[in-house]
């Protein structure tokens, strides 16, 4: 046989045994964390609840997910161990401190796209009598300055479209 004719079975043998390899060593990680637990670590699982440990057990963990509320689950349900920090400051709301260096970043789009001098100036996107009266008064100028129409009565032009079925 010739070596060209076994290259791209050699290739896929090669990128099978990396995929696995890549797959065996994730597996040995998270079999490692899951063993590490202990009673007061924070946890989020793999369907996204925050729990804090209480008791480890061999193959179930009781997690408290509320003040109060106790629950078992299996050892294989955490999806993330969290430091101290991370879970108080999302369980808890308790930002850390943080850098002043670190740019600050808005709740809201609003801030981003106003700017500095543009606060007094807001358009009113409501309908409301103001807007009506211009409307009819800016139709009313429309018909005036069409040349056919100048010298006709108000009787005499023609209205929407509802009129003329009659």
């Amino acid at each position: 046989m010739n070596i060209v004719t076994l290259l791209p079975f050699i290739v896929l043998i090669g990128a099978m045994f990396l995929m696995t390899r890549s797959a065996k060593n994730k597996q040995r990680q998270a079999a490692q964390m899951r063993d590490q637990l202990q009673p007061g670590t924070g946890i989020r699982t793999i369907g996204g609840m925050y729990a804090t440990v209480k008791e480890v057990h061999d193959d179930t963990l009781l997690l408290e997910v509320a003040p109060g509320v106790h629950a078992i689950y299996a050892k294989n349900s955490v999806g993330a161990v969290l430091d101290d920090a991370e879970y108080n400051r999302i369980v808890h709301g308790i930002e850390s401190e943080h850098d002043d260096d670190a740019p600050v970043v808005p709740d809201d789009a609003s801030s981003l796209t106003e700017a500095e001098g543009d606060d007094d100036r807001r358009v009113d996107m409501t309908k409301g009598d103001a807007a009506d009266e211009t409307g009819a008064a800016g139709a009313a100028d429309a018909d005036a300055s069409r040349p056919e129409d100048a010298d006709a009565k108000p009787e005499d032009r023609k209205g929407s479209g509802n009129d003329d079925a009659k």
